[in-house]
């Protein structure tokens, strides 16, 4: 079996491009173990990769890993696919671009690849929570949100609606789990964000840094969001909660203010991502007025804004 592209035969391309498309008429070369039905917890710990690989899947969220800075280590794709990964790939290029038909990659991967293709990224190194937390004025602290698809939506929703950073504990569902990135659309590769230890040493972090913390909790003694908005503080860190637990006791205890969005017809509370959703639109700070504008540690990507709305979840 032989790959297709739109371009044509591959001896019509130049010598440079052609030399990188490899072909796949069998699963047996080694390289293409990257994509053999592994998990995202044996990506983590792939070989000759510092810091574990990650899987970019669509030519989109290929696209933003680049522009973030993220390398990658190969890409497999369908014929059609080739032309757009190459022009993707421009800066990179000794990385290898594997083509095959949709029934061959399938059981390569255990899945179609309804987006044309898929790439092995390189986990950049883990940043600082305290140089993500020197310029920001508004920052989400997941704790424990283990649903991968929630934390790809809340970070689709601090890309586009604003927060400058994400922090995460311990326990939550990693950002770069292969399902939170595709909810996300890839922004998780745009939106700073870090992982941080429990709140002992999370807290004193965070009040060091200048910033207030506000909790969003179904609680008697909690400020309606509405209200709390009108005067909220100038650096200010939203701590969000597991799916059906809510916010550990420690994390209500490091809170300075228990904050809560009013139900009504009996309802007790939004799903997760919705409730961040509702929380930073009505927590952004008053001087991001200005159409378009982003965070400031956002990382922008050529029509992002464009992407972004109206918003749409691919789960």
């Amino acid at each position: 079996m032989t790959a297709r592209s739109d371009r044509g035969p591959e001896s019509a391309r130049p010598a440079a491009e052609a030399d990188r498309i490899v072909p796949i008429t069998d699963l047996t070369d080694p390289r293409l173990g990257d994509y053999a039905h592994h998990t995202d917890v044996a990506l983590r710990k792939a070989r000759g990769s510092e810091h574990g690989l990650y899987i970019a899947e669509s030519a989109l969220v290929l696209r933003r890993a680049v522009d973030a800075g993220h390398v990658p280590r190969s890409v497999l794709c369908l014929g059609g696919s080739v032309d757009e990964a190459l022009e993707i790939l421009t800066g990179f290029p000794e990385v290898p671009v594997f083509v095959g038909p949709a029934e061959l990659l399938a059981d390569l991967t255990g899945y179609l690849l309804h987006r044309g293709l898929i790439a092995a990224m390189h986990r950049p190194a883990s940043p600082d929570p305290r140089e993500l937390l020197r310029g920001a004025r508004r920052v989400v602290v997941l704790e424990n949100v283990a649903d991968p698809t929630n934390v790809g939506a809340i970070f689709r929703s601090v890309g586009a609606i604003g927060a400058d950073a994400v922090l995460i504990t311990p326990r939550c569902s990693d950002p770069y789990y292969r399902r939170a990135i595709r909810v996300s659309m890839g922004t998780v590769l745009q939106v700073p964000w870090a992982r941080v230890g429990d709140w002992e040493a999370t807290g004193p972090l965070l009040e060091q840094a200048g910033f207030s913390i506000a909790a969003l909790a179904l609680s008697p003694t909690a400020v309606p969001l509405r209200e709390y908005a009108a005067n909220a503080p100038e650096r200010l860190a939203v701590v969000l909660g597991a799916e059906g637990d809510g916010l550990t006791p420690a994390a209500l205890d490091a809170a300075h203010t228990l904050v809560q969005i009013p139900m009504l017809h009996g309802i007790d509370s939004l799903n997760v991502a919705a409730a961040s959703a509702v929380a930073m639109w009505a927590l952004a700070p008053n001087a991001r007025t200005t159409e378009g504008e982003k965070p400031g540690n956002m990382r922008d990507t050529p029509g992002m804004h464009a992407q972004f709305a109206p918003p749409r979840i691919h789960p």
